[in-house]
């Protein structure tokens, strides 16, 4: 039988883990599980990753890759800032649509890591990757058309990614069309909103907010 190195073996491996646990779940991506699935000895997961949590940080790299790929691909050259945002926020409501799989793995990989120690820290890293991306395409995007933003790119970012995981969890659990297309039109509508000034921010005083969360 010819040898496979290890690079050739990685992809083969982590689209292994995708087909299985997004077929039955976290849960059942055990190495001999997905070793199973390739078709291949439980030692060649090892091999390759070196533990369990190692593949399942690539597995959470790659989808969040092949998500952001997507968005990114769909951005408009010649559009408004507005339509801009809008087309962005649509593909990637896209991706929740017709990669649902993927995207409950991916939530069932960041509940798994916030209980893992080292998956922790690969789950800060991917956060930090989806809100710097998200802000990259709104600087992008504003510096393309000239609109000046009124909050931080990072605020705006993590203002909008807030409200899509709400709505992305929604649609997991309780699918509705209608309801979903208008929520992600208000949730777009209130990101234009915050990005050009036109939120009132309200001056509530920081030691009460710290005060409330010191006390939950």
């Amino acid at each position: 039988m010819a040898h496979v190195s290890a690079a050739e073996r990685r992809p083969q491996l982590i689209k292994a883990a995708i087909d299985l646990m997004a077929r039955e779940g976290v849960a059942a991506g055990s190495t001999r599980a997905i070793a199973a699935e390739l078709g291949v000895a439980q030692a060649t997961v090892h091999y390759t990753f070196g533990t369990k949590e190692d593949l399942y940080r690539a597995v959470i790299q790659h989808l969040t890759q092949e998500m952001e790929g997507q968005v990114r691909q769909a951005a408009p050259v010649d559009a408004d800032f507005e339509e801009t945002l809008g087309v962005l926020a649509s593909a990637l409501w896209r991706t929740v649509r017709d990669q649902s799989k993927s995207h409950q793995l991916l939530t069932e990989l960041t509940m798994f890591a916030l209980r893992s120690p080292h998956l922790r820290e690969a789950l800060e890293t991917h956060n930090r990757g989806v809100v710097r991306v998200t802000s990259e395409l709104v600087m992008e995007a504003a510096e393309r058309t000239g609109q000046q933003l009124a909050q931080p790119a990072g605020i705006i970012a993590r203002f909008f990614l807030a409200g899509f995981d709400g709505l992305t969890m929604q649609h997991l659990t309780h699918p509705d069309d209608e309801a979903e297309l208008a929520c992600l039109q208000a949730l777009i509508s209130s990101t234009l909103a915050l990005a050009r000034g036109r939120v009132e921010m309200v001056a509530v005083p920081r030691d009460l907010i710290e005060g409330v969360v010191a006390s939950g």
